[in-house]
């Protein structure tokens, strides 16, 4: 009978972290937060200053389409200026890598070197990897991107998206169902409930504390709706 070996690959080692799930968790958060605070403090602000359901449908439903469409076009735009200049980062390390190699090896070297290697060591190590694939590592360690890191337009924009519109279809539903004469209410309070959960999730998804996640978006979520129905309330306005 055999004992089973307590091995530990580097897959398993890197599913134990949660830094590779920063990029799409970010996104997604930013967009299901945006979803439900945007969409409720609009249909709280138009429920202050309305006695009937279709406006606060109207406003809802613009709302949504609107946060949606702008959140994805957002994120691709931001995103991709990101990529634009990680991508003339990269020729530009490419061109000095075939003018000045040495120098390059040598900036390589001083890079290990403030990390904590003997100067010895620190060149070994640049030799080695510039042998190996030079550009890859001047990418890695002169740049500080990787795979985990580099940016991805589309699916930031698709995550964005989508958890906007996730986030914005609670208020909608409370606009559908919910007595039009307590709405602004019952909007607060089932997205308090829904900023608690988006919170957690996250937190958890991101291995981060929890209460700490929920009470920086209930906090934050609580001065968007009531700052907006302080606006419904000045107006005064009923339709």
């Amino acid at each position: 009978m055999t004992k089973a070996k307590n091995t530990v690959t580097i897959d398993n080692y890197l599913d134990s972290h949660y830094i590779h799930r920063s990029n799409w968790l970010r996104a997604a958060v930013l967009g299901a937060n945006d979803g439900i605070i945007s969409v409720s403090s609009l249909a709280i602000g138009v429920a202050t200053a309305s006695i009937t359901r279709d406006p606060i449908l109207l406003a809802t439903v613009a709302g949504l389409v609107a946060g949606a469409l702008s959140m994805a076009a957002g994120e691709y735009v931001s995103v991709s200026s990101q990529t634009d200049i990680e991508e003339a980062d990269i020729e530009r390390e490419k061109l000095e890598l075939e003018k000045m190699p040495e120098v390059e090896m040598q900036i390589l070297a001083q890079i290990y070197e403030k990390r904590g290697l003997t100067k010895e060591t620190a060149l070994q190590v640049a030799k080695e990897l510039t042998a190996s694939n030079a550009l890859a590592a001047h990418i890695r360690d002169e740049l500080g991107l990787n795979e985990v890191s580099q940016a991805k337009p589309i699916q930031a924009a698709f995550a964005s998206g989508a958890a906007f519109t996730a986030g914005g279809l609670l208020p909608l539903a409370v606009a559908l169902f919910a007595p039009v004469a307590q709405m602004e209410y019952f909007l607060y309070g089932f997205t308090i409930l829904s900023l608690i959960m988006l919170g957690a999730v996250s937190a958890k998804t991101g291995g981060s504390s929890i209460p700490k996640a929920i009470l920086r978006i209930v906090v934050w979520g609580t001065i968007a709706m009531g700052l907006s129905a302080l606006v419904g309330y000045l107006f005064g306005v009923k339709v």
